[in-house]
């Protein structure tokens, strides 16, 4: 039986919600003391940087039609992809549990019925949305993405319409560096997922850049707002945003598809990681297994900050990506039989103790843009060296 391939259309669809969420929103309201102009430019920089390496990192699942963490066997062997997927399979249930969090939250201060209660709502919906399947989605995910788009434009009007500055602009609270880093980090933490998706495309090439471009573009705009609600109407508390806006029940609609149509990737990711750990894994119920853990911990765990956790992303994933980069675009290697392969798991570790070395230093571009120059030059150094070593010994 031949696979359903996803249409342009479809992947475009799948990354318009995972870019509308609250997580994107919420991180957008840390940039405001930067002040609108800077803030934009921050946003813009830091997606320019992450949607390129977004690109990327979902064109190799699409050119070998392998999900994500098929492709690092491909830069570390059989054994050294173990250890991202299960990396990959933690970030994604912290995601899952930060992301059902975040929406009963925003869901209760719209309409108090309890934190739990809407914990619940939420994870029951992302469940159906597994059950139903990616490929399977039709209808229901158009109608869902359409709602959300139109509830957005007029959430959008409402900020922006609102005239002079009420927020309170500290400007030394943030720098332009950390601004930029903020802003690579949502797109850097799809990138252990998107091959997941662009595997199954009909256009492989095509169906990656559609997925990185509309991501990055509504992911921009999802910051825009968040940093648009903190400044010009004081307001860091998403629900009280939706509701000044005079959006009631289509706030509430925002909350819960925005939260649902995002979080059903992470949880289906999980699954789909949990398959390279072991062929006696079913995918879904993984999906679904997580699901419920995420659940759980959102309605017992407090969330409220989530920076040090997008730096901790970034620090374990830019370096990842990086190796796979240069291992795959130009050294043109795939050492899948092997075991392990040490050298590029070294270059990793360099990689990730240099993302942390440089979170203490203040540069214009953040810290996963010079990491990973770093990591792709030390990569081809070091292969290529190598290869003229045995050469010469032959």
């Amino acid at each position: 039986m031949t696979e359903k391939r996803t249409s342009l259309f479809e992947n475009g669809l799948i990354w318009f919600g995972a870019a509308v969420s609250i997580a994107e929103i919420l991180t957008g309201t840390y940039l405001a003391p930067l002040g609108f102009s800077k803030g934009l430019l921050a946003i813009l920089i830091g997606h320019l940087i992450g949607c390129t390496l977004l690109f990327l990192s979902g064109l190799i699942g699409a050119k070998v039609r392998k999900s994500a963490m098929e492709t690092v066997k491909m830069s570390f062997g059989q054994k050294g992809s173990l250890l991202f997927a299960l990396l990959n399979i933690l970030q994604l249930v912290g995601w899952t549990s930060i992301m059902i969090y975040d929406g009963a939250l925003a869901a209760n201060g719209i309409w108090t019925t309890g934190h739990w209660v809407w914990c619940i709502v939420i994870g029951a919906l992302i469940l159906l949305w597994i059950g139903i399947g990616i490929t399977n989605l039709g209808k229901l995910n158009t109608l869902a993405m359409a709602t959300l788009f139109i509830l957005t434009l007029i959430l959008s009007k409402t900020i922006f319409s609102t005239s002079g500055v009420i927020g309170v602009i500290g400007a030394d609270s943030i720098t332009f560096g950390a601004a930029v880093e903020l802003s690579v980090a949502m797109p850097l933490s799809w990138l252990p997922l998107i091959s997941d998706y662009t595997r199954k495309a009909q256009k492989p090439v095509r169906a990656t850049a559609v997925s990185a471009i509309v991501y990055g573009l509504v992911s921009c705009w999802m910051y825009g707002i968040g940093m648009g609600a903190a400044i010009y109407t004081g307001e860091y508390d998403f629900a009280q945003v939706l509701l000044k806006a005079g959006l009631g029940i289509g706030g509430l609609l925002i909350v819960i598809l925005s939260t649902v149509t995002t979080t059903f990737l992470d949880a289906y990711s999980a699954g789909v990681s949990s398959e390279t750990i072991s062929s006696r894994i079913n995918g879904k119920k993984a999906a679904l297994f997580v699901t419920v853990i995420g659940t759980v911990a959102a309605i017992v765990y407090p969330m409220d900050n989530i920076t040090d956790f997008l730096y901790l992303i970034g620090s374990v994933f830019a370096p990842m990506i990086a190796v796979q980069i240069a291992n795959f675009f130009f050294l043109k290697k795939d050492v899948s039989d092997q075991m392990l392969n040490l050298p590029n798991l070294v270059l990793w570790a360099a990689g990730f103790i240099l993302y942390r070395c440089l979170m203490l230093v203040v540069f214009v571009l953040g810290n996963t843009f010079p990491t990973m120059v770093i990591i792709i030059l030390l990569c081809l150094l070091y292969h290529k060296t190598a290869a003229c070593f045995a050469g010469r010994n032959k």
